[in-house]
Protein backbone atom coordinates (compact mmCIF):
# COMPACT_ATOMS: atom_id res chain seq x y z
CA UNK A 1 0.00 0.00 0.00
CA UNK A 2 2.78 2.55 -0.21
CA UNK A 3 3.73 4.74 2.26
CA UNK A 4 0.53 4.55 4.53
CA UNK A 5 -2.57 2.90 5.39
CA UNK A 6 -5.84 4.29 5.61
CA UNK A 7 -8.46 2.85 8.19
CA UNK A 8 -12.61 3.35 7.91
CA UNK A 9 -15.49 2.04 8.96
CA UNK A 10 -19.57 2.74 9.98
CA UNK A 11 -19.44 6.10 11.87
CA UNK A 12 -22.55 4.74 14.17
CA UNK A 13 -22.92 1.80 15.76
CA UNK A 14 -25.41 0.70 17.71
CA UNK A 15 -25.00 -2.55 19.87
CA UNK A 16 -26.70 -4.67 22.57
CA UNK A 17 -29.87 -7.13 23.42
CA UNK A 18 -32.79 -5.50 22.63
CA UNK A 19 -31.10 -2.79 20.76
CA UNK A 20 -34.33 -3.19 17.89
CA UNK A 21 -35.98 -1.02 19.89
CA UNK A 22 -34.25 2.54 19.05
CA UNK A 23 -34.88 1.49 15.24
CA UNK A 24 -37.11 4.40 14.77
CA UNK A 25 -35.20 6.52 16.94
CA UNK A 26 -31.86 5.77 14.32
CA UNK A 27 -33.81 6.95 11.18
CA UNK A 28 -35.45 10.05 12.76
CA UNK A 29 -32.04 10.86 13.66
CA UNK A 30 -30.42 10.11 10.22
CA UNK A 31 -33.36 12.75 8.83
CA UNK A 32 -35.79 10.01 7.50
CA UNK A 33 -39.51 10.20 6.95
CA UNK A 34 -40.04 7.72 4.45
CA UNK A 35 -38.57 4.21 4.41
CA UNK A 36 -38.03 1.52 2.38
CA UNK A 37 -37.79 -2.28 4.37
CA UNK A 38 -35.20 -4.52 2.58
CA UNK A 39 -35.43 -7.95 3.76
CA UNK A 40 -35.53 -11.47 2.47
CA UNK A 41 -38.81 -13.84 2.15
CA UNK A 42 -37.70 -15.75 4.99
CA UNK A 43 -37.53 -13.49 7.46
CA UNK A 44 -40.18 -11.69 6.65
CA UNK A 45 -42.53 -14.83 7.53
CA UNK A 46 -40.89 -14.73 10.80
CA UNK A 47 -42.77 -11.46 12.24
CA UNK A 48 -39.39 -9.70 12.93
CA UNK A 49 -40.05 -6.99 10.03
CA UNK A 50 -43.60 -6.59 11.14
CA UNK A 51 -42.21 -5.35 14.40
CA UNK A 52 -40.06 -2.87 13.47
CA UNK A 53 -42.69 -1.92 10.86
CA UNK A 54 -45.39 -1.12 13.74
CA UNK A 55 -42.37 1.02 15.18
CA UNK A 56 -42.07 2.89 12.36
CA UNK A 57 -45.81 3.85 12.18
CA UNK A 58 -46.05 4.46 15.81
CA UNK A 59 -42.95 6.79 15.23
CA UNK A 60 -45.04 8.15 12.20
CA UNK A 61 -42.77 6.86 9.74
CA UNK A 62 -44.02 6.05 6.53
CA UNK A 63 -42.78 2.52 5.06
CA UNK A 64 -42.46 0.26 2.25
CA UNK A 65 -41.20 -3.22 2.31
CA UNK A 66 -39.23 -4.53 -0.71
CA UNK A 67 -38.95 -8.74 0.57
CA UNK A 68 -37.66 -10.52 -2.56
CA UNK A 69 -33.91 -10.64 -2.09
CA UNK A 70 -32.86 -14.20 -2.48
CA UNK A 71 -29.41 -15.90 -1.23
CA UNK A 72 -25.98 -14.71 -3.05
CA UNK A 73 -28.59 -11.60 -4.80
CA UNK A 74 -28.53 -10.94 -8.39
CA UNK A 75 -27.88 -7.24 -9.78
CA UNK A 76 -31.20 -7.38 -10.88
CA UNK A 77 -32.62 -7.95 -7.67
CA UNK A 78 -30.96 -4.82 -6.42
CA UNK A 79 -32.65 -2.65 -9.69
CA UNK A 80 -35.65 -3.87 -8.62
CA UNK A 81 -35.14 -2.87 -5.08
CA UNK A 82 -33.93 1.14 -6.33
CA UNK A 83 -36.51 0.93 -8.53
CA UNK A 84 -39.02 0.24 -5.58
CA UNK A 85 -37.15 3.01 -3.33
CA UNK A 86 -38.05 5.68 -6.56
CA UNK A 87 -41.52 4.89 -6.44
CA UNK A 88 -42.34 4.81 -2.96
CA UNK A 89 -39.92 8.29 -2.82
CA UNK A 90 -38.21 6.94 -0.16
CA UNK A 91 -35.72 9.57 1.57
CA UNK A 92 -34.20 6.33 3.83
CA UNK A 93 -33.30 2.75 3.58
CA UNK A 94 -33.00 0.19 6.24
CA UNK A 95 -31.84 -3.20 5.22
CA UNK A 96 -32.46 -5.87 7.54
CA UNK A 97 -31.64 -9.91 7.26
CA UNK A 98 -28.54 -11.99 6.70
CA UNK A 99 -25.63 -10.41 4.31
CA UNK A 100 -27.76 -10.63 1.18
CA UNK A 101 -30.53 -8.40 2.35
CA UNK A 102 -27.99 -5.49 3.44
CA UNK A 103 -25.98 -5.73 0.47
CA UNK A 104 -29.25 -5.48 -1.85
CA UNK A 105 -30.03 -2.39 0.66
CA UNK A 106 -26.31 -0.93 0.11
CA UNK A 107 -26.84 -1.12 -3.51
CA UNK A 108 -30.32 0.26 -3.85
CA UNK A 109 -29.11 3.09 -1.89
CA UNK A 110 -26.22 4.44 -4.07
CA UNK A 111 -28.92 3.59 -7.03
CA UNK A 112 -31.09 6.29 -6.25
CA UNK A 113 -28.72 8.21 -6.52
CA UNK A 114 -26.14 7.67 -9.07
CA UNK A 115 -28.16 7.09 -12.25
CA UNK A 116 -26.64 4.80 -15.13
CA UNK A 117 -26.49 1.21 -15.04
CA UNK A 118 -25.67 -0.80 -12.05
CA UNK A 119 -22.98 -2.61 -13.92
CA UNK A 120 -20.74 0.63 -14.12
CA UNK A 121 -20.11 0.72 -10.18
CA UNK A 122 -18.48 -3.02 -10.11
CA UNK A 123 -14.98 -2.47 -8.86
CA UNK A 124 -13.26 -0.30 -6.91
CA UNK A 125 -14.08 3.36 -6.03
CA UNK A 126 -16.56 3.57 -8.69
CA UNK A 127 -19.50 4.95 -7.01
CA UNK A 128 -19.62 8.97 -7.63
CA UNK A 129 -22.16 10.08 -5.27
CA UNK A 130 -23.42 8.79 -1.60
CA UNK A 131 -26.51 6.95 -1.29
CA UNK A 132 -29.54 7.37 0.35
CA UNK A 133 -29.34 7.81 4.36
CA UNK A 134 -28.91 3.68 5.21
CA UNK A 135 -29.35 1.64 8.15
CA UNK A 136 -28.50 -2.09 8.52
CA UNK A 137 -29.35 -4.67 10.82
CA UNK A 138 -27.99 -7.65 11.14
CA UNK A 139 -29.70 -11.00 12.06
CA UNK A 140 -26.44 -13.25 11.39
CA UNK A 141 -23.63 -13.26 12.99
CA UNK A 142 -21.51 -13.63 9.59
CA UNK A 143 -20.68 -11.35 6.69
CA UNK A 144 -20.05 -7.95 8.75
CA UNK A 145 -21.42 -6.01 5.98
CA UNK A 146 -22.99 -3.91 8.05
CA UNK A 147 -19.48 -2.07 8.56
CA UNK A 148 -17.78 -2.95 5.42
CA UNK A 149 -17.70 -0.92 2.13
CA UNK A 150 -18.60 -3.83 -0.44
CA UNK A 151 -21.53 -5.31 -1.49
CA UNK A 152 -21.35 -8.64 -3.68
CA UNK A 153 -24.05 -9.36 -5.97
CA UNK A 154 -24.52 -12.17 -8.84
CA UNK A 155 -23.72 -12.12 -12.02
CA UNK A 156 -25.98 -15.13 -13.37
CA UNK A 157 -25.00 -14.98 -17.06
CA UNK A 158 -21.54 -15.08 -16.47
CA UNK A 159 -21.71 -17.10 -13.14
CA UNK A 160 -19.73 -14.69 -11.71
CA UNK A 161 -19.70 -13.13 -8.26
CA UNK A 162 -19.05 -9.34 -8.53
CA UNK A 163 -17.92 -6.78 -6.04
CA UNK A 164 -19.21 -2.82 -5.93
CA UNK A 165 -16.32 -1.39 -3.24
CA UNK A 166 -17.28 1.93 -1.80
CA UNK A 167 -16.45 4.14 0.80
CA UNK A 168 -20.42 5.50 -0.09
CA UNK A 169 -21.67 1.52 0.78
CA UNK A 170 -20.93 2.08 4.91
CA UNK A 171 -24.52 2.88 6.11
CA UNK A 172 -25.35 5.66 8.01
CA UNK A 173 -25.98 3.63 11.26
CA UNK A 174 -25.62 -0.40 12.16
CA UNK A 175 -27.58 -1.59 14.53
CA UNK A 176 -26.89 -4.94 16.23
CA UNK A 177 -28.84 -6.79 18.48
CA UNK A 178 -28.30 -9.98 19.38
CA UNK A 179 -32.20 -11.09 20.17
CA UNK A 180 -32.29 -11.02 16.67
CA UNK A 181 -29.92 -14.03 15.84
CA UNK A 182 -32.00 -16.96 18.79
CA UNK A 183 -33.64 -18.08 16.13
CA UNK A 184 -30.90 -19.12 13.89
CA UNK A 185 -31.12 -22.96 13.54
CA UNK A 186 -27.83 -24.56 14.02
CA UNK A 187 -26.29 -25.10 10.56
CA UNK A 188 -26.95 -21.13 9.49
CA UNK A 189 -25.55 -20.69 13.01
CA UNK A 190 -22.58 -22.98 11.68
CA UNK A 191 -22.15 -21.44 8.11
CA UNK A 192 -22.54 -17.77 9.12
CA UNK A 193 -20.48 -18.06 11.90
CA UNK A 194 -17.61 -19.87 9.80
CA UNK A 195 -17.65 -17.08 7.44
CA UNK A 196 -16.95 -14.60 10.33
CA UNK A 197 -14.00 -16.19 11.67
CA UNK A 198 -12.85 -16.96 8.02
CA UNK A 199 -12.67 -12.82 7.75
CA UNK A 200 -10.87 -12.58 10.44
CA UNK A 201 -8.47 -15.29 10.17
CA UNK A 202 -7.85 -13.74 6.28
CA UNK A 203 -7.66 -9.93 7.36
CA UNK A 204 -5.24 -11.42 9.85
CA UNK A 205 -2.97 -13.22 7.31
CA UNK A 206 -3.61 -10.59 4.51
CA UNK A 207 -0.19 -9.08 2.65
CA UNK A 208 -2.44 -5.61 3.55
CA UNK A 209 -2.97 -6.13 7.62
CA UNK A 210 -1.98 -3.31 9.71
CA UNK A 211 -1.47 -3.11 13.40
CA UNK A 212 -4.99 -1.75 13.76
CA UNK A 213 -6.49 -4.54 11.74
CA UNK A 214 -4.62 -7.17 13.26
CA UNK A 215 -5.97 -6.35 16.71
CA UNK A 216 -9.81 -6.29 15.71
CA UNK A 217 -9.02 -9.44 13.52
CA UNK A 218 -7.41 -11.34 16.97
CA UNK A 219 -10.45 -10.16 18.93
CA UNK A 220 -12.55 -11.43 16.50
CA UNK A 221 -11.03 -14.82 16.31
CA UNK A 222 -11.10 -14.81 20.17
CA UNK A 223 -14.63 -14.25 20.06
CA UNK A 224 -16.30 -16.65 17.35
CA UNK A 225 -13.65 -19.38 17.77
CA UNK A 226 -14.39 -19.16 21.70
CA UNK A 227 -18.47 -18.94 21.31
CA UNK A 228 -19.49 -20.79 18.27
CA UNK A 229 -19.54 -23.97 19.54
CA UNK A 230 -21.75 -23.02 22.25
CA UNK A 231 -23.79 -20.86 19.58
CA UNK A 232 -24.47 -23.60 17.67
CA UNK A 233 -24.79 -26.52 20.52
CA UNK A 234 -27.20 -24.17 22.43
CA UNK A 235 -28.49 -21.44 20.72
CA UNK A 236 -30.41 -19.77 23.36
CA UNK A 237 -27.25 -18.80 24.91
CA UNK A 238 -27.37 -14.51 24.28
CA UNK A 239 -24.17 -14.46 25.50
CA UNK A 240 -23.02 -16.69 23.11
CA UNK A 241 -24.91 -14.69 20.77
CA UNK A 242 -23.71 -11.76 21.55
CA UNK A 243 -19.96 -12.30 21.37
CA UNK A 244 -20.34 -14.25 18.09
CA UNK A 245 -21.98 -10.57 17.18
CA UNK A 246 -19.71 -8.71 18.31
CA UNK A 247 -16.77 -11.08 16.43
CA UNK A 248 -18.92 -10.94 13.52
CA UNK A 249 -18.45 -7.01 13.15
CA UNK A 250 -15.28 -6.75 14.55
CA UNK A 251 -13.94 -9.34 12.04
CA UNK A 252 -16.04 -6.83 9.13
CA UNK A 253 -13.87 -3.77 10.52
CA UNK A 254 -10.72 -5.78 9.84
CA UNK A 255 -11.22 -7.10 6.53
CA UNK A 256 -12.98 -4.29 5.04
CA UNK A 257 -9.73 -2.64 5.62
CA UNK A 258 -7.17 -5.36 5.22
CA UNK A 259 -8.93 -7.35 2.57
CA UNK A 260 -9.53 -11.44 2.81
CA UNK A 261 -7.41 -13.81 0.98
CA UNK A 262 -7.91 -16.70 -1.80
CA UNK A 263 -10.34 -18.97 0.82
CA UNK A 264 -12.64 -16.20 -0.71
CA UNK A 265 -11.23 -16.55 -4.23
CA UNK A 266 -11.78 -20.25 -4.45
CA UNK A 267 -15.68 -19.63 -2.87
CA UNK A 268 -17.11 -17.27 -5.24
CA UNK A 269 -16.70 -19.69 -8.57
CA UNK A 270 -18.05 -22.44 -6.82
CA UNK A 271 -20.73 -20.51 -4.70
CA UNK A 272 -21.90 -18.76 -8.53
CA UNK A 273 -21.45 -22.15 -10.70
CA UNK A 274 -23.42 -24.83 -7.79
CA UNK A 275 -24.95 -22.23 -5.32
CA UNK A 276 -22.98 -23.53 -2.37
CA UNK A 277 -24.11 -21.57 0.33
CA UNK A 278 -21.70 -18.72 0.73
CA UNK A 279 -20.03 -19.82 4.47
CA UNK A 280 -20.65 -23.18 3.32
CA UNK A 281 -18.52 -22.57 0.29
CA UNK A 282 -16.01 -20.73 2.80
CA UNK A 283 -15.79 -23.59 5.16
CA UNK A 284 -14.59 -26.35 2.74
CA UNK A 285 -11.98 -24.12 1.32
CA UNK A 286 -10.41 -22.54 4.89
CA UNK A 287 -8.41 -25.56 5.46
CA UNK A 288 -6.61 -26.59 2.03
CA UNK A 289 -6.25 -22.84 1.24
CA UNK A 290 -4.34 -22.18 5.18
CA UNK A 291 -2.05 -24.98 4.40
CA UNK A 292 -1.11 -23.53 1.39
CA UNK A 293 -0.63 -19.86 2.54
CA UNK A 294 0.85 -20.77 5.83
CA UNK A 295 4.45 -20.71 4.05
CA UNK A 296 4.01 -16.90 3.42
CA UNK A 297 3.94 -15.97 7.01
CA UNK A 298 4.49 -18.74 9.36
CA UNK A 299 5.51 -16.04 12.28
CA UNK A 300 1.39 -15.03 11.62
CA UNK A 301 -0.03 -18.71 11.71
CA UNK A 302 2.11 -19.84 14.33
CA UNK A 303 0.72 -17.26 16.39
CA UNK A 304 -2.94 -17.88 15.24
CA UNK A 305 -2.69 -21.48 17.16
CA UNK A 306 -2.35 -20.53 20.32
CA UNK A 307 -5.30 -17.51 19.81
CA UNK A 308 -7.42 -20.67 18.88
CA UNK A 309 -6.41 -22.37 22.35
CA UNK A 310 -3.85 -24.61 20.65
CA UNK A 311 -0.28 -25.66 22.95
CA UNK A 312 2.08 -24.56 20.81
CA UNK A 313 5.16 -24.99 23.85
CA UNK A 314 8.16 -26.11 21.99
CA UNK A 315 7.08 -26.38 18.35
CA UNK A 316 8.90 -24.95 15.92
CA UNK A 317 7.21 -21.83 13.84
CA UNK A 318 6.10 -24.17 11.04
CA UNK A 319 4.78 -27.45 13.55
CA UNK A 320 2.48 -24.56 15.48
CA UNK A 321 1.39 -23.34 11.57
CA UNK A 322 0.33 -26.87 10.83
CA UNK A 323 -1.80 -26.68 14.34
CA UNK A 324 -3.49 -23.94 13.69
CA UNK A 325 -4.79 -25.05 10.80
CA UNK A 326 -5.74 -28.73 12.34
CA UNK A 327 -7.66 -26.25 14.86
CA UNK A 328 -9.68 -24.94 12.07
CA UNK A 329 -10.09 -28.50 10.51
CA UNK A 330 -11.56 -29.93 13.56
CA UNK A 331 -14.00 -26.96 14.15
CA UNK A 332 -15.65 -28.04 10.86
CA UNK A 333 -16.34 -31.33 11.85
CA UNK A 334 -17.45 -30.45 15.19
CA UNK A 335 -19.82 -27.46 13.43
CA UNK A 336 -20.46 -30.61 10.96
CA UNK A 337 -20.25 -28.29 8.06
CA UNK A 338 -20.09 -30.14 4.75
CA UNK A 339 -16.07 -31.22 3.63
CA UNK A 340 -16.43 -31.81 -0.17
CA UNK A 341 -17.42 -30.65 -3.17
CA UNK A 342 -18.65 -33.66 -4.47
CA UNK A 343 -21.58 -33.35 -2.14
CA UNK A 344 -23.00 -30.48 -4.51
CA UNK A 345 -22.09 -32.29 -7.84
CA UNK A 346 -19.00 -30.93 -8.88
CA UNK A 347 -17.03 -33.25 -10.19
CA UNK A 348 -13.15 -33.74 -11.17
CA UNK A 349 -14.02 -32.63 -15.63
CA UNK A 350 -15.08 -28.84 -13.59
CA UNK A 351 -12.01 -28.22 -11.82
CA UNK A 352 -9.80 -26.61 -14.55
CA UNK A 353 -12.78 -23.87 -15.21
CA UNK A 354 -13.25 -23.12 -11.64
CA UNK A 355 -9.45 -22.88 -11.22
CA UNK A 356 -9.58 -20.10 -14.27
CA UNK A 357 -12.18 -18.73 -12.21
CA UNK A 358 -10.15 -18.19 -9.11
CA UNK A 359 -7.41 -16.49 -11.26
CA UNK A 360 -9.90 -14.04 -12.31
CA UNK A 361 -10.42 -12.43 -8.42
CA UNK A 362 -7.72 -10.60 -8.72
CA UNK A 363 -8.65 -7.95 -6.05
CA UNK A 364 -8.27 -10.78 -3.51
CA UNK A 365 -5.38 -12.74 -4.70
CA UNK A 366 -3.41 -9.35 -4.23
CA UNK A 367 -4.12 -9.86 -0.51
CA UNK A 368 -2.77 -13.27 -0.31
CA UNK A 369 0.07 -14.17 1.79
CA UNK A 370 1.39 -16.72 -0.64
CA UNK A 371 1.73 -16.91 -4.57
CA UNK A 372 -0.92 -18.57 -6.22
CA UNK A 373 -0.82 -20.27 -10.07
CA UNK A 374 -3.40 -21.92 -11.81
CA UNK A 375 -2.22 -25.35 -11.39
CA UNK A 376 -2.18 -24.91 -7.62
CA UNK A 377 -5.57 -23.95 -7.74
CA UNK A 378 -6.49 -26.81 -9.32
CA UNK A 379 -4.84 -29.12 -6.70
CA UNK A 380 -6.58 -27.28 -4.06
CA UNK A 381 -9.40 -27.81 -5.39
CA UNK A 382 -8.85 -31.63 -5.98
CA UNK A 383 -7.75 -31.84 -1.95
CA UNK A 384 -11.39 -31.30 -1.15
CA UNK A 385 -13.39 -32.74 -3.91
Amino acid sequence: MGTGSIFQTTRRIVMGAGALARAAEEVRGMGGKRVLVVTDPGLAGTGMVDRLEEQFRKARIACERFADVEADPSYETAVRAGESLRAFRADAIVGIGGGSAQDVAKVASILATNPGEVSSLFGIDLVPKPGLKLMLIPTTAGTGSEVTPIAILSDHHEKLKKGIVSPHLFPSVALLDPELTLGLPPHITAATGMDALIHAVEAYTSRNATPVTDMLALQAIRLVHGNIRTAYANGADIKARSDMMEGSMLAGMAFANAGVTAVHAFAYPIGAEYHIPHGVANSIMLVPVMEFNMLGNLPKFAYLAGVLGENVVGLSQREAALKAVEALRVLTQDLRVPARLSGFGVRDENIPDLAKGVMKVTRLLANNPRQLQAQDAEAIYRRVL
